[in-house]
């Protein structure tokens, strides 16, 4: 008899500000990823699948620079921009995470920004898609000058929204964001099933999983559910 696996207990986090990554954490983009990657890789003579392993969380720039060490970046930073547009134009399959809609809504007047690799196109056609509202701050791919697991965008959420990088908690799936979470000096929440192989401070299976409370001194508080 396989045992079962362990059910996280249940745990609280506060913060004053939350950072949120966007696909994989509000959008569930994979689809669209896995057709866009698999044939940049297969072009490149590269396994698909090992390709994948890399690219979710930072930049496409940063993605092609781990798997084609030795090309110029300017080539990487071209290229990106292609598979950009592509990615930009293509939105069927994109979904809300499980819980986003009703997640954001809790958040209407509490401090929080969007902290994605995304460029501002891509990040407004995945919302839009997903039918999610777009949080008033947000550190796009153009607002920053090094890709996650960097820690600059999620400084420069915490900065554009006034409290210190330990006030705030991060919401991410993917290693890269978690590591830069971290790096960043924030707590981080990951959410789905990848990110739970990365050691966030909190893990859920989606954002059906958090219940957000406003307490009247300003704090956030998060309650997990197993």
């Amino acid at each position: 008899m396989t045992a079962a696996a362990p059910v996280p207990a249940p745990a609280t986090l506060t913060a004053r500000a939350l950072l949120l990554d966007m696909d994989g954490t509000l959008v569930c983009s994979d689809a669209v990823v896995e057709r866009v990657w698999r044939r940049w890789a297969e072009r490149h003579g590269l396994d698909p699948d090992e390709a994948l392993k890399v690219v979710h969380g930072r930049q496409g720039y940063a993605s092609m620079a781990v798997l084609l060490p030795d090309r110029p970046m300017e080539q990487n930073h071209a290229e990106n921009r292609e598979l950009l547009a592509e990615e930009t134009a293509d939105v069927d399959g994109v979904v809300p995470v499980p819980g986003a809609p009703a997640f954001l809504a809790a958040l209407t007047s509490l401090p929080h920004a969007l902290v994605t690799s995304a460029d501002a196109a891509l990040a407004a056609a995945r919302m839009g898609a997903a039918g999610l509202p777009m949080p008033a701050v947000r550190v796009t791919a153009e607002c920053v000058g090094a890709s996650k697991p960097d820690p600059e965008g999620f400084l420069k959420g915490a900065a554009e929204l006034g409290f210190a990088p330990e006030d705030c908690v991060v919401f991410e799936d993917s290693e890269a964001g978690i590591a830069a979470g971290r790096a960043a000096g924030m707590r981080v929440v990951g959410v789905g099933p990848r990110a739970a192989a990365f050691a966030p401070d909190v893990h859920v299976a989606d954002l059906t999983r958090i219940r957000v409370e406003a307490e009247p001194d300003g704090t956030i508080r998060l309650r997990t559910a197993p």
